[in-house]
């Protein structure tokens, strides 16, 4: 008996992450107001260093220029000098010139330490000026680029499928408030674009939904004729094939337009209930295909759509179930919280999916190795409705080869 061959092995994952690492210690990254406030800073410490060495000199210079006696000592007769800076001239056997050179030493060691006493001191009120002046710079710069934290934080929204955000930038007419109003102006036309699409694919939907339920009901009509002949009968079943295929199409175009806005309207809605009923839908088809489901749901509820949201696992399961192996498949199904977001994992045996064409998977009427939909497995838009409707629900999708054949699709939204 010739042994089984080995499934082949998954095709390596590629090195390069579009997605933009975590950083270690995100209070370092070097913001504008972080080189703002350095920039400032240093230019202020550069010329409070510049300014006391400037002091130094003079006082240095203005110190030699005074420091010379304003008279001498020629004769000395039964002196006595005392002094507790200069204790070398209290000794009585000194000399005329040993005395004079005595009292100009002193003063050169009075003068160098009057010039270190102010060099430490002027080093110090620096030090505190430049700690005030770097907490100084760093206000005013975090005041100064405020408008860009509005224009960021309005991105971010856009970015999350919230078309209908505005700076709306009040203040003097500058730089910023230009670029405030071109964003501004920019998210217009946007929205305004999105729309149209929006609004066009609906209304297409809508107008083929009536044709296709009349088409529908005549073949079901010819159909249940006893009479008509095998042919008519091989042929009805075929255009009611199709029929229900461009119904299935029309009704995912109109998931796919709704999903992509923002969900107004949200409710607690639980992940683990939703992948129980889209279990539940599937399994007949399951059962049928000999694929076995499993997994343990544990309770994540989330703010969402609780429609949406199902068809999210339905599509994912069902996925799971279509793109089986033949014989002995699996589809594991598993919800769970993990470091603040709910996650929604479905995990498949199946054919080996290579890395590079796992985002083609998320596009509309794009399949495994084909550049268009071209079987009866579905019409191509079940990733992409996942996809936009967790987008919708500020979550995310991903998707990514499983070890010996399949996939594993991971769906993580806030909680």
């Amino acid at each position: 008996m010739a042994a089984t061959p080995a499934p082949p092995a998954t095709p390596p994952k590629p090195t390069w992450d579009p997605r933009k690492p975590d950083q270690p210690f995100p209070w370092l990254r070097p913001t504008i107001r972080i080189r703002l406030t350095l920039l400032y800073g240093g230019m202020f410490l550069i010329a409070g260093i510049l300014l006391l060495s400037i002091i130094y000199l003079l006082a240095a210079q203005a110190l030699r220029t005074g420091n010379e006696p304003l008279f001498k000592i020629v004769q000395f007769q039964s002196l006595k000098v005392t002094s507790n800076n200069c204790p070398g001239i209290a000794t009585s056997d000194l000399s005329l010139a040993e005395f004079n050179d005595a009292i100009n030493a002193c003063m050169d060691h009075e003068r160098k330490a009057a010039l270190d006493n102010l060099l430490s001191r002027s080093l110090l009120a620096l030090l505190g000026l430049a700690v005030i002046a770097f907490a100084f710079g760093y206000a005013m710069a975090g005041r100064v680029l405020s408008p860009l934290g509005r224009i960021t934080r309005t991105a971010r929204a856009v970015a999350g499928s919230d078309l209908s955000r505005r700076i709306e930038l009040d203040g003097p007419d500058d730089e910023l408030k230009e670029l405030a109003d071109t964003f501004d102006e920019m998210l217009e036309r946007l929205q305004r674009a999105f729309t149209a699409q929006q609004r066009f694919v609906g209304n297409a939907s809508h107008e083929l939904r009536t044709p296709l339920a009349i088409n529908r009901t005549l073949l079901e009509v010819h159909l249940s004729d006893p009479g008509a002949p095998v042919e008519l009968q091989q042929l009805g079943k075929t255009l009611l094939a199709t029929n229900e295929r461009s119904e299935q199409l029309v009704e995912g175009l109109l998931l796919l337009a709704r999903s992509e806005n923002q969900i107004i309207e949200r409710k607690p809605v639980d992940l683990a209930e939703v992948a129980e009923q889209a279990v539940d839908q599937v399994h007949t088809e399951a059962d049928a295909k000999g694929v076995t489901i499993r997994g343990e749901r544990k309770p994540a509820v989330i703010q969402g759509n609780g429609v949406l949201l199902e068809r999210i696992a339905l599509n994912l399961v069902q996925n799971a179930v279509r793109y089986n192996v033949p014989e002995g498949g699996w589809v594991e199904v598993t919800t769970d919280v993990e470091h603040g977001q709910a996650v929604l994992v479905v995990t498949n045996t199946g054919p080996v999916v290579p890395a590079y064409e796992i985002d083609n998977l998320f596009e509309p009427f794009r399949r495994l190795r084909t550049e268009r939909t071209g079987s009866d497995k579905g019409v191509g838009l079940g990733l992409s409705i996942v996809r936009s409707v967790a987008r919708a629900h500020g979550g995310h999708i991903a998707a990514e080869p499983r070890e010996g054949g399949g996939l594993v699709m991971r769906a993580t939204f806030p909680v």
